[in-house]
């Protein structure tokens, strides 16, 4: 496809109150953008305007992915024919990483259209980062299975890999389960399994500890409600 289209990757805050945690050039970013593949159009719309006051929302076009990626394809490509510069954003965090996004992506490589990622905050590398669990070596799991016994040996496994490999095994559960995922873990975990707990990243709550499983069995936390990553370490 002969074009000048652009896609741009645009980070969004994790967290209600970590716009400092966005780049400077994110303002510069989206107001070179004509139109934008958004997870949730809303939350990018304040977030936007939360950055730049003056940014022309209504002038811009708008297509919500977060229920159906696959759905936009379609208009994704014919966008990319008319020398559009083009955003993808996520709902928070980096877009393709845990988030929608990858799809869309995955087209315009496929079509030689350049595609450029803009830093910013991803929960998922700033919780590795602060672990001080492998960062050599990891993976990310998304969520672990809600059926007990599942989750049970979903969690051996893990732990095994990190004993074995010395993986750092990265996952996410939704906030309401926090608690029940703590519990899960010292209850599954061997003592000297080390497990890093990250809560609220980049927001005014957050807390990011490391502690083995004997230690944190000595004071279980009373994890919020809100986003948290877990990680199995050694």
């Amino acid at each position: 496809m002969k074009t000048k289209s652009t896609v741009l990757l645009i980070p969004i805050m994790i967290a209600e109150s970590g716009e400092s945690h966005l780049p400077m050039i994110f303002t510069e970013s989206i107001r070179s953008c004509s139109i934008f593949f958004a997870e949730n159009i809303k939350t990018a719309r304040r977030a936007f305007r939360k950055m730049d006051r003056s940014f022309p929302i209504d002038d811009k076009e708008w297509i919500e992915i977060g229920k159906s990626e696959e759905a936009s394809a379609a208009l994704f490509r014919s966008k990319l024919a008319e020398d559009a510069t083009i955003g993808i954003v996520s709902e928070s965090g980096c877009p393709g990483i845990a988030d929608p996004g990858q799809i869309l992506v995955g087209i315009a490589q496929a079509l030689g259209i350049k595609v450029v990622p803009i830093a910013g905050p991803n929960s998922i590398l700033l919780a590795l980062m602060a672990s001080g669990l492998n960062g050599q070596l990891f993976s990310f799991h998304g969520y672990l299975p809600i059926d007990r016994t599942k989750r049970q040996q979903a969690i051996q496994s893990l732990e095994h890999v990190s004993r074995t490999a010395g993986t750092s095994n990265i996952f996410i559960e939704t906030p309401y389960r926090n608690a029940v995922m703590l519990e899960a873990l010292l209850a599954v975990l061997h003592i000297e399994t080390r497990l890093c707990i990250a809560v609220d990243i980049t927001g005014e709550q957050e807390w990011i500890r490391t502690k083995s499983v004997g230690d944190w069995k000595k004071n279980i936390p009373e994890l919020p409600k809100s986003p948290a990553i877990f990680i199995i370490g050694r």
